[in-house]
């Protein structure tokens, strides 16, 4: 028995009609007044759709968005992100969904998109890119969904069901005391970076929160660093990178450090050297920055990183990124003594649990130090 084409209302529920093609249509109106279509080969499979359209509307699940992209998300969502994220936090992210997420899942329909895509996705990064990297992209690609749920464009985050890659802990790169003594002491005849890297290696401050310091946030007299600023690039519009000053990066990042001398000779010597050239210069851009490149502009990051890497090299140093100054700073305070909730304050870490989790190869080669001074002096102990 062929069933006849025939439209007929449910009770108040819906409508299940079949069309002129031989398709059954179930319709169910949506709270914006608009109908949902759900197409089946038959009656019954038109209905069972219905029914369970019927029960996510009734549970707030339904799905009225019209379909879109996974690509035409992830731009929406970046373009909402803009506000809130930081310069440099939004062209990493913006990186991240342009170079690694769109080419592989731009072209699957939002609401198609299943853990089995995510997964797919995250095998094959792994096998150019780190695992710390790919957890990265998957915090990027869950929230972008997460707001896409919120939104009613998808029923469910397909990501709670995706296993990330599992982290790995990398050795973290530092110079011990002697070493940094050694580049500082071959620093001094690079002035750009002459004074630059003993504060940071006195100092701990980030990359950012240096390139954006002031004269004013010195206190010679006082002997302080006040860092309420940072320096980040980005390239928001596409048309070249800007500098932009913006807070630092939490709450805590906001401190006043106290300078040992080195670090106040370095810094009178570079304002020494600056003020002459300032006054040799037809034009200088940035009276008020500390660290600027020849013609009294923003220090840009490349140069910074290349100087370091020469000089580095000079000294006989191992290679490492400008964040190995950082690390070095709280390695060297801890290795002398100086308690973690002190090194926390001067880092601008908000939690003393991420000081710990960063610095605990420092606790780990001390206590084997400790162990050889126990055996040393128990040792001399029997012998006596």
């Amino acid at each position: 028995m062929t069933e006849k084409k025939q439209k007929r209302r449910g009770h108040g529920e819906g409508t299940i009609y079949q069309r002129k093609d031989g398709r059954w249509v179930a319709e169910i109106t949506l709270e914006n007044g608009k109908r949902k279509s759900m197409y089946g080969k038959t009656r019954k499979e038109a209905a069972d759709k219905l029914n369970q359209a019927l029960q996510e509307q009734k549970q707030g699940t339904l799905i009225g968005a019209p379909q879109q992209t996974v690509e035409a998300h992830m731009i929406q969502w970046l373009h909402m992100k803009r506000r809130e994220l930081k310069g440099g936090t939004f062209t990493y992210y913006t990186y991240n969904v342009e170079c690694h997420i769109i080419p592989e899942l731009g072209h699957v329909k939002l609401q198609k998109l299943t853990p089995e895509h995510i997964q797919r996705l995250y095998t094959e990064l792994l096998e150019e890119l780190s695992p710390n990297t790919v957890r990265i992209i998957h915090t990027i690609l869950k929230a972008a969904l997460d707001v896409a749920v919120k939104w009613k464009k998808i029923a469910s985050n397909p990501c709670l069901s995706v296993t990330p890659p599992r982290a790995e802990k990398k050795d973290i790169q530092y110079l011990t005391l002697e070493q940094a003594k050694r580049l500082i002491e071959v620093a001094k005849h690079h002035w750009m970076i002459a004074a630059l890297i003993p504060v940071a290696i006195a100092t701990g401050m980030r990359r950012g929160e240096m390139l954006a310091l002031t004269w004013g946030d010195i206190d010679f007299e006082q002997k302080t660093i006040t860092i309420t600023k940072s320096l980040s690039y980005d390239d928001r519009d596409g048309t070249g990178k800007k500098y932009r000053v913006e807070t630092p990066k939490t709450a805590t990042s906001k401190r006043t450090i106290s300078l040992p001398d080195f670090a106040v000779e370095a810094l009178q010597a570079h304002l020494t050297v600056q003020l002459n050239m300032r006054l040799a210069a037809p034009t200088w851009e940035h009276p008020e920055l500390v660290f600027t490149n020849s013609s009294g502009g923003y220090y840009w990051y490349k140069i910074l990183t290349e100087q370091l890497r020469s000089i580095l090299q000079e000294a006989g140093l191992p290679r490492m990124p400008f964040h190995g100054l950082r690390h070095s700073a709280a390695t060297i305070l801890h290795a002398m003594g100086v308690d973690y909730n002190v090194i926390k304050q001067r880092l601008g870490h908000s939690r003393i649990a991420t000081t710990l989790d960063i610095y605990s190869h420092v606790t780990a080669a001390m206590q084997e130090e400790a162990v050889d001074k126990l055996n040393v002096h128990f040792q001399q102990s029997t012998q006596e």
